[in-house]
């Protein structure tokens, strides 16, 4: 079977490819000759990956998946939530996106967050969401180098040590995104 997995995101594609079966070819954006922003216009994560998924498969016409994921920190009202990416700014950097949510933080005791993925799968005309939540903190400092975008400032709750610290199957098993692609896993080995 072939999916396209509708990111430009290289770590997050690795992630991905790791948790699939091997009778499931993943392919990326750059392999179908998608090379425009995909739209994520949408006012919830869930919607936003089902946006991205009919993206694809109407523009291109092939059958893929495409997730969203957000930080939510139960101090900031969910903030940073949907806008997660781009919380310090639409050059969507990272370290800057950590060093607004630990600045923020500063004045909360309160640190208890969640990380939730929603993945739409569009395969065979249908469309299924699939959604993986992972509970824990923001930790005061980064620490770590592995992973990408807020990992080395969220420690999942009943651990010492944050995402970035991790190797990747250690994420992928507790993680809110490998929780969400185990489901979409289970759902494609009862199709075939």
């Amino acid at each position: 079977m072939k999916l396209v997995f509708a990111t430009n995101n290289a770590n997050k594609l690795k992630e991905v490819q790791a948790l699939l079966p091997q009778n499931i070819q993943l392919l990326s954006l750059k392999e179908i000759g998608c090379f425009e922003d995909i739209p994520e216009t949408q006012a919830t994560i869930e919607a936003n990956a089902k946006q991205k998924a009919n993206y694809i498969k109407n523009n291109y016409g092939y059958d893929c998946f495409a997730d969203d994921t957000g930080l939510e920190v139960d101090s900031l009202n969910g903030a940073p939530g949907l806008y997660s990416a781009r919380y310090a700014g639409e050059n969507r950097d990272a370290n800057d996106n950590m060093d607004k949510l630990l600045n923020e933080l500063e004045v909360h005791e309160d640190r208890s967050g969640q990380f939730k993925t929603v993945i739409a799968l569009h395969l065979d005309d249908q469309l299924q969401t699939f959604t993986g939540i992972c509970e824990g903190e923001i930790t005061v400092s980064k620490h770590g180098t592995q992973g990408f975008g807020y990992d080395p400032i969220f420690k999942p709750l009943g651990f010492e040590h944050t995402f970035a610290e991790m190797s990747i199957e250690d994420k992928n098993r507790i993680g809110h995104r490998g929780k969400a692609i185990q489901l979409l896993v289970q759902y494609l080995n009862s199709k075939s």
